[in-house]
């Protein structure tokens, strides 16, 4: 048995828009994935979150599961136009209702609540004046954090700014996957710079309005790794670190971007004002980090698939210990705080079997396999402090719509019938051993 520490967080995530439904609902505001998802071409099968999961009908249901699961942490992101339509104020009551009542629900369900501010959901109000191009919506994702923290903070210890700038940035504006679907590096980048503007901001708004509280960020992570281990390899594996990692790493830990990769850029680099990357590093309380995959390069691209190798229904190579290189390489290169694994998962092709079961043995084995790596990182004396399955069940995929599972618990999205798969009652008993046999 490998034991993990006594309070060591096992927990669950899911995201807002891809889980809650209710669109439109109560006063809510449409976001920018409202907007993106009802555009004809941009998602498969001409999905949209306009239902997902219908969390915010059946959240009671929702935490009941959790329950059974016997979840430590439920890592949430609050849509930021159901409680604020158009991005500023006036507040939403009813939207503000939805999650203090899932707050107060969690908490008397001894479930610690982790709330992330910001999972894509812009409100299009903001969209329709530039959204993240402009540097004065930093200023108002700070008074909305703020808001949220002055009514919630009495309740919710954990706060993340933001999940994932990068993706936010190079997948919503560099390569129209995600909304707002523009295609401009340039814009991209000015965009991330604005992102971790916002992020310095609204951890000063968040402390001054109530302390202590626990602030960090979550960035989408992977280690960039050799088929051969050449020099042309590792030449390219670096720039991989520093284009995806260091980009976000250095600016919130050193105060700085990586030389190489500005130099690089060259002319399109964004415009950052005096004092911008002081604001940018604010002290961390915790690190959160995505963890999926590796990247692996044969020569100066990508490798091809590798035989023999498992894939999952993303494409993504199946690489447990590059989850205990990258915690190593995180702990050696910053002054990091506590890190949480805050997604972790698989996409496989589920079925209901004839005994009404979903057997998932592939999703078992990704689990074990990396939370097994989580242990050894431990051991290697890097503070993890919690792991976060992604998910806690299937939902929205963001560009592939309902055709990606990733969750630990299937969901018949025409009946909305909840169903816990063979990996959700082996992370059950993760969670009963504090570790995994």
């Amino acid at each position: 048995m490998n034991s993990f520490p006594q309070d060591f967080w096992w927990g669950a995530a899911t995201a807002a828009y891809q889980f809650e439904g209710a669109w439109n609902e109560d006063g809510k505001g449409e976001s920018i994935w409202d907007r993106f998802s009802h555009t004809p071409g941009k998602i498969e099968n001409g999905d949209t979150g306009d239902v997902a999961c219908d969390h915010y009908h059946r959240w009671r249901e929702d935490i009941e599961l959790m329950k059974y699961y016997g979840l430590k942490a439920y890592r949430f992101s609050i849509n930021w136009p159901r409680v604020m339509p158009t991005g500023r104020g006036p507040i939403n009551q009813a939207g503000l209702d939805f999650y203090s009542r899932l707050i107060d629900a969690l908490c008397a369900a001894d479930i610690e609540p982790f709330i992330t501010l910001y999972h894509w959901d812009l409100p299009q109000a903001l969209q329709a004046e530039g959204g993240w191009s402009q540097r004065a919506t930093a200023q108002v994702f700070a008074d909305y954090s703020a808001a949220m923290v002055d009514r919630f903070g009495d309740r919710v210890q954990y706060w993340t700014t933001f999940n994932e700038p990068w993706v936010i940035a190079f997948l919503g504006y560099r390569d129209g996957q995600h909304a707002p679907g523009d295609r401009s590096e340039k814009l991209a980048l000015q965009v991330a710079h604005h992102v971790l503007v916002a992020h310095g901001l609204a951890a000063q708004a968040l402390r001054a309005a109530r302390s202590p509280i626990d602030v960090g960020i979550v960035l989408n992570l992977s280690s960039g790794e050799t088929l051969h281990d050449t020099p042309i390899e590792r030449a390219a594996a670096d720039r991989e670190w520093q284009m995806n990692a260091r980009w976000f790493l250095d600016p919130l830990f050193r105060a700085q971007y990586p030389a190489a990769m500005w130099n690089a850029y060259g002319s399109i680099v964004p415009i950052v004002q005096p004092g911008d990357l002081e604001l940018i590093a604010q002290p961390l309380d915790y690190l959160g980090v995505n963890y999926y995959t590796r990247t692996l390069y044969d020569g100066d691209r990508h490798a091809a698939r590798q035989p023999g190798t498992e894939y999952t229904e993303m494409g993504w190579v199946v690489h447990a210990p590059g989850l205990r290189r990258l915690l190593n390489k995180l702990h050696a290169e910053y002054p990091v705080p506590p890190i949480v694994i805050a997604e972790n998962g698989a996409a496989f092709k589920d079925e209901v079997s004839a005994d009404g079961r979903i057997h998932d043995p592939r999703r078992v084995n990704y689990l074990r396999e990396h939370i097994t790596q989580v242990q050894h990182a431990i051991d290697d004396g890097v503070p993890v402090r919690g792991y976060f399955v992604w998910s806690l069940m299937d939902n929205f995929e963001w560009s592939y719509g309902y055709s990606k599972r990733f969750g630990i618990t299937y969901v018949d999205y025409a009946t909305q019938r909840r169903i816990v798969k063979d990996s959700g009652e082996w992370y059950r008993q993760v969670i009963v051993r504090n570790g995994v046999d």
